[in-house]
């Protein structure tokens, strides 16, 4: 067993939301959806090619099939939603405090033939001009304790304001009622906006956003509160420890 390898706990947590095998149909069988989850992380790991997983996980092209298929039957967002509600339900998610940040992912030299079309709420293209050169960037949002809560994928020239309130949308969980909002929002000067602090004031949350030189438009910061946004840049840096998210 690899160390990138899911347990047995964790793979009992999610193997419902695969597809069913199908038994007692024409065709070949298909191959263990295990296996094939383990040599999708592997890749994420390592950051290889999909020709260099190891052959213990099965044919790289069958994985490679596999991944693409679930990517577009939304296995993946299912798996996502599907958990966060459940340790919601398990009262196990902080909302004292929730932490915005966007980070840049430089594009890898493989990627120059990729389409340049620019899409802001789209992760299919994603790729972009920046400071730091072809890139993608990806926007943040966690509780707390730096359990993500959503992703949001754009061209890398996308700046963060813009792409605050579609981040907040795209929690899977509902924010209607004040009880189940975060008690305070924290984010850097990159997002300070009128309609951002808007946004925040129309919720009744907290405004933990700083002000900009020579700006005071929330004059309400706290400075403590703000301390405790670092779980964000730590997320950050812990999901690029995935080789295939740093590039």
């Amino acid at each position: 067993m690899s160390r990138h390898d899911v347990t047995d706990v964790e793979w009992n947590a999610i193997r419902v939301y695969f597809p069913k095998a199908r038994n007692g149909k024409r065709g070949r069988p298909w191959s263990d959806h295990r296996k094939t989850l383990n040599g999708i992380l592997w890749l994420l790991y390592v950051g290889a090619p999909w020709r260099d997983i190891p052959g213990e996980y099965g044919k790289w092209q069958t994985i490679y099939g596999r991944f693409r298929r679930w990517c577009r039957e939304g296995v993946w967002e299912k798996i996502w939603n599907n958990l966060l509600k459940r340790i919601d339900r398990e009262g196990l998610l902080d909302r004292t405090l929730w932490c915005v940040d966007g980070t840049i992912v430089r594009a890898h030299v493989s990627a120059v033939g990729g389409s340049r079309k620019l899409s802001t709420n789209s992760g299919e293209n994603g790729l972009g001009r920046s400071r730091g050169g072809y890139a993608t960037k990806l926007h943040v949002v966690c509780e707390g304790q730096g359990i993500p809560l959503a992703v949001l994928p754009t061209a890398g020239n996308i700046n963060e304001p813009t792409q605050f309130i579609p981040l907040m949308n795209s929690v899977p969980l509902s924010l209607k009622r004040k009880e189940k909002r975060p008690q305070a929002l924290a984010g850097d000067k990159a997002y300070v906006a009128n309609y951002i602090f808007n946004w925040i004031d129309q919720m009744q949350i907290e405004n933990v956003i700083p002000n900009r030189k020579n700006e005071n438009k929330n004059p309400n910061f706290c400075k403590t509160t703000y301390r405790k946004r670092n779980v964000v840049e730590r997320l950050i840096g812990k999901l690029k420890l995935f080789r295939r998210i740093a590039t």
